[in-house]
């Protein structure tokens, strides 16, 4: 489905307006974790669960699916974290996903209804895979979810919390002990240890921290060339 040009500003503005909207109704989200599944539960009055959406589908990839109408997300039950902890990050994200489908795309998405599933239930407004080549609609909920369950504020509160300090870590050194340890080639960005630690606290995984580290420049791949102040 194709929906307009939504620059990241916008994306993370919308974010934080939802979390400060849950926080005027339910408590404001001072630390970490971002309750993902109570903001769809309690704050959009979704139902949320857990379903084979792989075989329902006939599609390895789907992680979840919102039906906009019926108020309904269902995430793929191999992302259950109480079967396998260690997906917590992947589940949780893919929950910030179709909040962020909520948000952004819903008024689209209630228009658009597919041919009824051939156990002549609706078909959900939108179907999230794991593919990586992802049209925008994906892309903008996936920049929803890292805003949502890693806002600035708090990971540079934790960050200073964790390290010590307000600085940037620059990883060059570790990041190329890790490629040469695994062969990676030079352009890849293994997850480097500080990016894991701050993932514990907020619950999600490590690369989605890193990524999200690496944008606010806490965590520099390389050290930067001297200032004039220097």
């Amino acid at each position: 489905m194709h929906v307009k040009f939504l620059p990241e500003k916008h994306i993370e503005r919308a974010a934080s307006e939802l979390l400060f909207a849950y926080g005027q109704r339910f408590g404001a989200v001072a630390a970490p974790p971002v309750p993902a599944e109570e903001i769809i539960e309690c704050h959009f009055g979704l139902s949320l669960g857990f379903d084979d959406l792989r075989t329902r589908f006939a599609d390895s990839g789907i992680l979840g699916a919102t039906w906009i109408a019926d108020k309904k997300v269902l995430i793929d039950q191999s992302l259950d974290p109480t079967t396998n902890p260690r997906i917590e990050g992947r589940y949780r994200f893919t929950v910030a996903h179709e909040a962020g489908h909520w948000v952004l795309h819903r008024h689209q998405l209630v228009e658009t209804r597919g041919t009824p599933l051939f156990d002549g239930t609706p078909a959900p407004s939108v179907i999230c895979r794991s593919t990586g080549n992802k049209p925008q609609i994906e892309r903008q909920a996936d920049y929803f979810a890292g805003y949502l369950l890693m806002p600035e504020e708090l990971v540079r509160r934790v960050w200073a919390d964790l390290t010590g300090d307000v600085a940037p870590y620059v990883a060059e050194d570790e990041l190329r002990q890790l490629r040469e340890r695994f062969g990676l080639a030079h352009d890849e960005q293994p997850t480097v240890d500080v990016a894991k630690r701050m993932a514990e606290v907020f619950h999600v995984s490590g690369q989605a921290m890193q990524i999200r580290l690496l944008a606010l420049h806490l965590v520099l791949p390389k050290k930067p060339p001297p200032s004039l102040f220097d």
